[in-house]
């Protein structure tokens, strides 16, 4: 690992990286230099940073698991119950992941350390997936890889809900949250 950026360096990455994530969901075979100036830099300076525009896609990837780790640890998953925690989670991972839904979309292959970002977040996710099956809230014989399966599928449908887009509720990440784990929870099914 190289020695930590500038201040004035990394403001330009995370410009760099915030102007990719807007340009590349708006068109993703947009240009490096559609993404330089988007940022506002020049395409020197980009390049400066990314070599190429597999090297920018995998910063972004980095980037954007990173904030989906830093997501789960601010919602403090391990000080409250289960339901609580998971509802925190979830609500705090929709907010990263409509900010970096290109991103996190995205089939760009992982790079080591995008590849251990995501290991970390998956194991999170079942060490909070197995405290609610301990409190009772899953089914003691419930499969938590499946389920772990399930939830990043809810997490994604829920952005995608048909009509969002014409209804600025529906992007809400708290009620997006409840959708999801109550979903999780009860599935389709009556509510007892």
């Amino acid at each position: 690992m190289g020695r930590p950026l500038r201040a004035d360096a990394e403001r330009s990455v995370r410009a760099i990286l915030e102007a990719a994530e807007r340009v590349l969901a708006e068109d993703a075979g947009a240009s490096m230099e559609q993404i330089a100036e988007a940022a506002g830099l020049t395409r020197i300076t980009v390049h400066r940073r990314f070599a190429n525009r597999q090297a920018l896609l995998e910063a972004l990837a980095v980037s954007a698991k990173q904030q989906l780790l830093d997501a789960i640890g601010e919602a403090r998953p391990d000080s409250a119950p289960a339901l609580v925690a998971l509802y925190r989670v979830t609500a705090n991972v929709l907010r990263v992941k409509s900010a970096w839904r290109f991103t996190l979309s995205h089939t760009t292959p992982h790079s080591e350390t995008a590849a251990a970002l995501w290991a970390d977040i998956d194991r999170y996710t079942v060490e909070l997936l197995t405290r609610a099956q301990s409190e009772g809230l899953l089914a003691r014989d419930a499969d938590l890889d499946w389920t772990r399966q399930v939830y990043y599928a809810l997490l994604s449908e829920a952005l995608d809900r048909p009509g969002s887009e014409q209804d600025p509720a529906a992007k809400d990440p708290d009620a997006l949250a409840a959708l999801v784990i109550d979903t999780l929870l009860h599935g389709a099914g009556p509510h007892a």
